[in-house]
């Protein structure tokens, strides 16, 4: 009778592994389990990874999603402005592409927000593109009326440009940035990099699997 039972139970376990689906695996991971946004790419969730004025580098780790520290940058030189990555969305350089998001402050690591993308750096890092998005946060009244990188203070845009090319430089790194590009660059760059996301992972078609349409 009891090993009976254990047959038994051992079959509800295969059967059961067989339903679990890619999405439900990793329904808790900020990279696959988080929306691309409601209506990408106009509006995008970002998953910020590094707060504005940080000297620490952290990235994502892949199989957890959660943050490691990946470096300490070079003095002086700190993030102009919150760092971090577009969920369900694949660079060229088979990570998920990443976004500038400029607002009045500082967020912590973690945090989910919204976002509209106004430009794109296009950056090749070890002879591999990696674009970069400059976006500002959907929600900040400071920032949300500007539409095109070109609107931003040629400061700030500086200040951007340089961010990308010397924190490279100090590490002895090679990196090219280019001319930054508007929003319409960016938001094709955007949606490619969901389709590549989707023909890789296959997950979902940008769902959100909480069904959170507020952030």
């Amino acid at each position: 009778m009891e090993e009976a039972w254990e047959k038994f139970c051992s079959y509800k376990k295969r059967k059961q592994k067989k339903k679990t689906t890619s999405a439900q695996k990793y329904c808790c991971h900020p990279w696959h389990g988080v929306s691309t946004g409601d209506e990408p790419p106009e509006v995008i969730n970002v998953v910020i990874e590094i707060p504005r004025g940080s000297k620490v580098k952290y990235e994502k780790d892949k199989p957890s999603g959660l943050l490691r520290v990946d470096r300490v940058l070079y003095s002086p030189i700190v993030y102009p402005a919150n760092y971090g990555f577009i969920p369900q969305t694949l660079g060229e350089d088979r990570d998920p592409i990443n976004v500038l998001v400029l607002m009045q402050t500082e967020v912590f690591p973690g945090t989910l927000l919204r976002a509209r993308p106004i430009g794109l750096v296009p950056t090749i890092d070890n002879h591999e593109s990696d674009d970069k998005i400059i976006a500002i946060h959907a929600d900040d009244p400071e920032f949300r009326d500007y539409t095109d990188v070109s609107d931003l203070p040629p400061y700030r845009l500086l200040e951007i440009m340089s961010f990308f090319s010397d924190y490279k430089h100090c590490e002895e790194k090679e990196v090219q940035v280019l001319h930054p590009k508007g929003p319409e660059d960016a938001k094709k760059a955007i949606l490619a990099s969901m389709k590549r996301y989707k023909r890789l992972f296959g997950i979902t078609e940008n769902s959100n699997l909480f069904q959170d349409k507020k952030i």
